[in-house]
């Protein structure tokens, strides 16, 4: 019987050992804030581990999950590059397209780190872990200082068994925590500049709301809450 077990468990191991093996990669960041009034921003990567690692960078649209180089307004680079062991180097991100001026965009920072692989292993395990962080493009015309409220200017409607948020500012409002009626609503995820989004409301919800939130802000904290009845 034990057995029967032994290679999903062995199976297991190996992967949760390459995990850990790939933890010592250490991108400098949870996202990347480009100004719009810089030439370019860049992010570390640290690599403490003992053996080298490929790095293969690419940007993304928000949305796709292939590779989407063609279509971006942003270049990494060195966009494919060995991280030796024991040292750092960091990714130039360079807009090389046009965005909307009077608003935020946002895309997707794909960084790939490559597990070298040993001649003299007869049987190895290899499994390329992609991190994926977010790049907010802020036009010039934009300031941290409005972004980092910005999540305060959000309002609340109820639209029959649909919590509904409008945004009504030119930034993203990443929230952090979501609750209605001191439940947590899951993933609440981003709403959009100037635009709206929705959720389906916990089961029995009260003809009363207490909405409580909370947005990520541009260092990967969690803001204070705020709240509002309806």
């Amino acid at each position: 019987m034990l057995s029967k077990y032994c290679k999903p468990l062995l199976s297991l191991l190996l992967v949760l050992f390459t995990f850990e093996s790939y933890a010592g990669v250490i991108i400098g960041g949870t996202r990347v804030i480009y100004q719009g009034d810089k030439k370019e921003s860049s992010i570390s990567l640290r690599n403490p581990d003992d053996k080298p690692y490929l790095i293969q960078s690419w940007v993304e649209p928000e949305g796709k999950n292939a590779q989407q180089t063609s279509t971006s307004p942003f270049i990494v680079t060195p966009p494919l590059f060995r991280l030796n062991a024991d040292s750092s180097n960091a990714l130039r991100i360079v807009k090389s397209g046009d965005m909307p001026e009077d608003k935020e965009s946002v895309y997707w920072l794909n960084i790939k780190a490559i597990p070298t692989s040993d001649p003299n292993a007869k049987n190895e395990l290899h499994i390329s872990v992609n991190s994926r962080i977010k790049i907010f493009y802020r036009p010039s015309s934009l300031n941290d200082k409005d972004a980092a409220v910005a999540y305060k200017a959000v309002t609340f409607t109820r639209a029959g068994d649909k919590l509904v948020a409008k945004n009504p500012t030119p930034y993203f409002i990443s929230i952090g925590e979501l609750k209605a009626n001191g439940v947590e609503i899951a993933t609440p995820g981003m709403i959009a500049p100037l635009s709206e989004a929705s959720w389906d409301l916990p089961a029995k919800s009260s003809s009363t709301l207490k909405v409580t939130w909370s947005a990520i802000n541009d260092y990967g904290g969690r803001t204070s809450a705020e709240t509002q009845a309806l």
